[in-house]
């Protein structure tokens, strides 16, 4: 078989491959030979069906397993010789594709090589890590917020009404041209008005109810409900006030502490502060690695294939588009193209994702089962009842297994990268590191 190199441009390679029609016969006659013990045809003993009938049977769907084994495994053999590693799968293309049987092949493979990455002494590279420290201004701030957050609400003055957003104490009883229908029902049942738990209509005429009142609601029910009896249908409800309670804000105590899952207060403020070490801990590491990037970023040049470059740019344009039109669910829409900005974060992108692979190989990091684990069953926590599809789902897609490890592989690269680094430590506030967090979501 005939290999000759067309193009050999920067990291772009391109070659013809020419296979004989006679080569080509010769290797469907072994593939044929190899088979023919194991064939059974009517009025043949097995493995005693003659070559001519086998050819007349089975040749051309045997040519074409032929031609496809034979142009793969010279493809293969050339990058092996070559040593070229492709950036992606290379392209194969017939020359003639109205191509019949007796007729040579022309074929034609394109492919980018993966560059060489320079090397990088990392010990030139400055960054600065930010250190956030537990105030106690911030652990009161958390308390503040469960306090008020935490649904609690006292009895309003006598004869004061109703307003969006109290708790009205209710008993109703709905009717639909008269007759009382199933689950149209309750007692003594805490409404909070303005949560939208009933349906569209409901809570709205109960504002300016006072103790004691007696109201007729009338409602439509919505056409898609899930009651087919009940949907779109007009429904009066009588309702009856209990009570009418404002929102108030819990008591910091040993109470609310309780309400949180601690034994007291002390308590409750020690996981707010282990839960605010732990997020402050989460951002620095997400600000370090964006400050470590753009420091490789500006150090590091080379060469990179198109096909990546343009492969990245298409996906982030794309992402970038559904995040902008979130009502849109499936992808059957018109083509995003991708803007220079994106053209440029892709660029980025790729540069260093080959530089930390590169880092990665050759200093032998790799992740292994046991952090694998961990990192799965982290996230099959976040399906609760449906963990088990997850991991079922994860064991049977090798893609989505490597989408787990690849950020792995990543912070163990970079935790290496950091190692040999200049770092230089900055204590900021916890108003100047939403600041810093902000600016991450600006590239």
């Amino acid at each position: 078989m005939d290999i000759k190199e067309t193009q050999n441009e920067g990291l772009k390679r391109a070659y013809s491959l020419k296979m004989t029609a006679a080569e080509l016969a010769t290797k469907v006659d072994e593939k044929l030979v190899e088979a023919a013990p194991n064939v059974s045809l009517k009025g043949f003993r097995k493995g005693k069906v003659p070559m001519a009938h086998l050819k007349k049977m089975f040749g051309k769907s045997v040519m074409g397993e032929a031609l496809q084994e034979s142009i793969d495994g010279a493809v293969n053999d050339h990058l092996e010789k070559s040593g070229d590693r492709p950036a992606t799968r290379p392209d194969i293309k017939m020359v003639n594709e109205n191509w019949e049987e007796g007729q040579d092949v022309d074929v034609t493979f394109t492919y980018e090589c993966l560059p060489e990455v320079p090397a990088v002494d990392f010990s030139k590279v400055k960054v600065e890590k930010v250190v956030i420290e537990v105030s106690e201004d911030a652990i009161a701030e958390s308390l503040n917020e469960l306090a008020k957050n935490s649904n609690t609400f006292k009895d309003r003055k006598k004869g004061s009404k109703a307003k969006d957003g109290d708790q009205v104490l209710i008993d109703f009883v709905g009717s639909i041209d008269g007759e009382k229908f199933d689950g149209g029902a309750g007692e003594k049942y805490p409404l909070t008005l303005g949560s939208n738990s009933f349906i569209p209509g409901f809570e709205e005429q109960l504002v300016g109810v006072k103790v004691g009142e007696e109201k007729d609601v009338n409602v439509t029910f919505p056409a898609e409900y899930g009651a087919a009896n009940l949907a779109g249908k007009d429904a009066i409800f009588a309702v009856t006030v209990h009570e009418v309670k404002e929102p108030a804000e819990a008591a910091i105590d040993d109470e609310l502490a309780k309400r949180f899952g601690a034994e007291d207060l002390e308590g409750l403020k020690t996981q707010i502060k282990d839960r605010l070490t732990e997020e402050y801990g989460d951002a620095s590491r997400a600000i370090l690695k964006r400050r470590l990037m753009d420091s490789l970023d500006d150090v590091v040049t080379f060469e990179i294939p198109e096909t990546l470059a343009d492969a990245e740019a298409s996906q982030i344009a794309h992402q970038l588009w559904h995040e902008e039109n979130p009502d849109v669910q499936g992808h059957d829409h018109d083509k995003i193209e991708p803007t220079d900005e994106h053209k440029k974060l892709a660029e980025r992108r790729v540069r260093l994702g080959l530089l930390l692979a590169d880092v990665g190989t050759k200093n032998e990091i790799s992740v292994n089962e046991t952090e694998m684990r961990e990192a799965i069953m982290k996230q099959a926590q976040q399906y609760g009842p449906q963990a088990g599809q997850f991991l079922k789902y994860l064991q049977e897609n090798p893609q989505m297994q490597e989408q787990v490890r690849a950020p792995l592989f990543e912070d163990k690269v970079v935790d290496h990268i950091m190692t040999q680094a200049s770092v230089k430590e900055k204590k900021l506030t916890k108003d100047q590191l939403e600041k810093e967090i902000e600016k991450l979501d600006q590239l």
